[in-house]
């Protein structure tokens, strides 16, 4: 039974005091009338529509019955944090549970916020059981307890949560609709430059490209560091979250050590749409040597700026030119030194960079702002109940 926990009315309840798992079931979803099955892979994390779907007159062994209003949340690895509102009746994977209100304790519309919580992801993750797809239970699931606010306090939370998944949404368009944008103009740039224009990369660069080094990685944190080549990803080379350590002299690395304005290019990946895209370091590090795998650029500055290099270099036509070169081998993509130096660019006088580059850093500038600002709404919403009642 819900227990008081404050004088403001709100109650410390288990989870499986306020919501009931939904056991419906179909064992021909077409001849019951459904038309779309969901699967793990439908659910977008943090994202509680469901934007995509199977055919169930495709085929479809599922049979768990989900219905317009009830929540999905995805018990296998749950850390991946799947959780979305149906608005349509179909079936779904054996591993969402479809989760709706008990009774009346509980509003329809806060249950998918409760479960996108820290607090409700930890649980479900601490409860989880296997080593590769770790998957929760509906008893464990249940024992989980949280405060909930009396009936007019939820009427008032789910319309703020509301408004800020809705203001989550936009903010998501608008940073689409920038990178669109920038994509539209740069391309706009290099179709309408003349052939004249058009430089092979050998001709822009100030010294040859240079293939990294990756000498055996190590797991106890000693030696100097490097990185994999997810560093590369959006034309930014960015290591803080791909670090490997690696015991190499300080001498040999020393050549390979990232400079800011260094540009990087994938040289071999599995994925032909990722072998031969680019990005440019903004920083200097004097302990970072980058791998193998990657390719330094140092362009001529007089030349060709290196972020207006980078900038046309990944678009679709510029680096589908490139990947164009690639060979497969094994099954990885490869591009060569000698596909980068015959590689071609444009190069526009320096003051035409810097205006095409002032519009592109202003489009970036608006795009990470709306990130920004979805990311604290996303905070926002996962520490509403993170907290004892007594919240308003």
């Amino acid at each position: 039974m819900p227990e008081p926990v404050s004088k403001n009315g709100w109650t410390r309840v288990a989870f499986g005091d306020v919501v009931r798992l939904s056991r419906e079931r179909s064992s021909d979803p077409e001849e019951d009338g459904f038309e779309r099955y969901v699967g793990l892979d439908h659910i977008e994390p943090g994202d509680l529509k469901i934007r995509r779907w199977g055919d169930i007159a495709d085929g479809t062994t599922f049979t768990s019955v989900f219905r317009s209003g009830q929540v999905l949340f995805g018990k296998r690895r749950a850390y991946q944090r799947k959780v979305a509102v149906a608005d349509f009746d179909g079936v779904c994977s054996g591993d969402i549970y479809v989760l709706e209100p008990l009774n009346a304790h509980l509003m329809p519309e806060l249950l998918p916020f409760i479960c996108q919580t820290d607090g409700f992801f930890e649980h479900a993750v601490g409860t989880s059981a296997g080593s590769l797809s770790p998957r929760t239970n509906w008893d464990s699931l249940a024992t989980y307890e949280f405060a909930l606010p009396p009936l007019e306090n939820q009427r008032r939370i789910a319309e703020v949560l509301g408004a800020a998944d809705d203001l989550i949404e936009t903010l998501a368009e608008l940073t689409l609709a920038a990178q669109v944008a920038e994509i539209g103009m740069m391309e706009g740039v290099v179709s309408g430059a003349p052939p004249s224009a058009l430089a092979p990369v050998e001709t822009l660069l100030r010294e040859s490209p240079r293939n990294g080094v990756s000498p055996s990685a190590n797991s106890d944190g000693e030696g100097l560091r490097t990185v994999s080549i997810s560093a590369v990803s959006d034309g930014v080379f960015d290591p803080e979250d791909c670090i490997k350590y690696a015991n190499i002299e300080r001498g040999i690395a020393a050549r390979f050590f990232v400079q800011g304005g260094d540009a990087f290019v994938i040289r071999g990946n599995g994925n032909r749409l990722i072998c031969g895209k680019a990005g440019l370091s903004a920083s200097t590090y004097d302990d970072l040597f980058y791998p193998d795998l990657l390719i330094r650029l140092r362009f001529d500055c007089a030349k060709i700026l290196p972020e207006f290099a980078v900038a046309q270099w990944n678009l679709p036509s510029v680096h589908g030119r490139l990947s164009a070169r690639a060979k497969s081998s094994n099954g990885i993509w490869k591009v060569n030194g000698q596909d980068i130096r015959a590689h071609c660019l444009i190069a526009p006088s320096i003051a035409v960079q810097r205006e095409v580059m002032a519009g592109v850093v202003a489009l970036r500038s608006g795009a990470r702002a709306a990130r920004a600002r979805q990311h604290e709404l996303k905070q926002f919403k996962a520490r509403v109940f993170g907290g004892e009642g007594g919240q308003s």
